[in-house]
C-alpha cells in the first residue's frame, strides 16, 4: 500500500506542480483541478486513482504537498509549481532567520549568485534546520544555509507562507545566506 502512495503521490506532483498537459488536466489560474477529472485523466493514462486513495495522499503526506478546497471538489499542489499560477497568499512577516536545505555540490553557485527559483516560481525556506537538512539529503551531502530573512523583508524583499508551513520568496541575494564554515 506504501509502494501505491508513493506512486500516485509523484504523479499527483508531476501534474498539479508541473505539468497537467501530458493527461489533459486544466488547472484554473490559481492551480486548482476538478478531483475528478484528475481521477478520470489519470485513469486514461494509466494510473489508476480513487478518491479515497487522492485523499489519504493528501492526508498523509509528511510535507503536506496538497490540499483540498472546503468543498471537496477540488485538489491543488501546496508549492513547488514550475507553471505559472498564482497561489492567492498575501505577504507575510516571516522570522528573522529561516533555513534551506541544499547539496554540497551546490554551495559554490549559492555564495556566487545566492538563492534562484530555478525552474520553480519561488526559493522554498524552512523554519527548521531539521527539515532543512532532509530537503538538502535529497541533493547529496547535506548543506543547510541560514537566511537573514528579517533583514531581508526589512529591505523590500517579500515573503509568503504557504499552507503547509513552507516559506517562500521570489530570491535570496548572497548577502543574506550564512554558510556553514
Amino acid at each position: 500500500m506504501a509502494r501505491d502512495l508513493t506512486k500516485a503521490s509523484k504523479f499527483m506532483s508531476l501534474v498539479l506542480r508541473h505539468k497537467p498537459e501530458t493527461i489533459g488536466l486544466m488547472l484554473d489560474a490559481n492551480g486548482w483541478a476538478d478531483i475528478d477529472a484528475l481521477i478520470e485523466k489519470a485513469g486514461a493514462h494509466g494510473v489508476a486513482l480513487t478518491r479515497d486513495l487522492v485523499a489519504e495522499v493528501v492526508a498523509t503526506s509528511d510535507k503536506q504537498r496538497f490540499a483540498i478546497d472546503g468543498s471537496g471538489q477540488r485538489i491543488r499542489a501546496n508549492q513547488g509549481h514550475s507553471i505559472d499560477i498564482e497561489l492567492g497568499l498575501e505577504p507575510r512577516v516571516p522570522p528573522d532567520t529561516l533555513f534551506h536545505g541544499t547539496g554540497a555540490k551546490s554551495v559554490a553557485a549559492i555564495r556566487a549568485e545566492g538563492l534562484k527559483a530555478g525552474q520553480r516560481r519561488h526559493v522554498h525556506l524552512s523554519p527548521e534546520e531539521e527539515t532543512a537538512t532532509k530537503v538538502g539529503a535529497r541533493h547529496g551531502k547535506p548543506v543547510v544555509l541560514r537566511v537573514a530573512t528579517g533583514r531581508m523583508q526589512a529591505q523590500g524583499h517579500a515573503f509568503f507562507l504557504s499552507t503547509n508551513g513552507v516559506w517562500l520568496t521570489d530570491c535570496v541575494p548572497a548577502e543574506f545566506i550564512q554558510f556553514p564554515e
